[in-house]
């Protein structure tokens, strides 16, 4: 099974017609994946709260929209999470890679991941955790939930989710 072509796949079949990226190594086969897409308009982001102001936009708009970033950057998310997309009630699927946890090479990154879960508990934003590619079954339900709910969720994907760092 290619996984990012599977994650796109559920991406389209559910109408995400939008979506907005900031770079990860983690996440670049998912990126090009939807980037390939014609019936998904891809615009890249420099930083996750500008991500979220365009999908913002794009469902004010009529869209679909989805953010694929890094948890790193979800404390500069909070006001964005908080007082745009709760407030006004916008569905958003935030794929998320999980940096810090288990096998991430990378010391700096474990702080973030130590206080991800529990920022998004505080916002009460529902979050799933793939730790393995059979998660990815969940996708298509997770994805027709936040849309009947109009509120945001969280899918958080380890390193263990991807295949690890290729060294490990």
């Amino acid at each position: 099974m290619n996984i990012d072509a599977r994650i796109t796949d559920d991406l389209v079949a559910n109408g995400v017609s939008f979506v907005t990226t900031v770079p990860c190594k983690q996440l670049a086969g998912v990126i090009e994946e939807v980037d390939k897409r014609e019936d998904i308009f891809h615009i890249p982001s420099n930083k996750e709260d500008e991500g979220m102001g365009l999908c913002a936009g794009a469902f004010m708009g009529g869209k679909r929209p989805c953010i694929i970033m890094q948890n790193t950057a979800i404390g500069v998310t909070i006001n964005t999470l908080a007082t745009l997309i709760q407030y006004y009630r916008m569905p958003l699927p935030m794929l998320i890679s999980y940096r810090g946890e288990l096998r991430e090479p990378v010391a700096c990154q474990v702080e973030m991941a130590v206080h991800t879960k529990a920022l998004l508990a505080q916002l009460n934003i529902p979050t799933y955790h793939f730790h393995w590619q059979k998660d990815v079954e969940e996708l298509d339900n997770i994805l027709k939930y936040t849309f009947m709910c109009n509120k945001p969720v969280a899918i958080l994907t380890d390193a263990n989710f991807w295949g690890g760092y290729g060294d490990q």
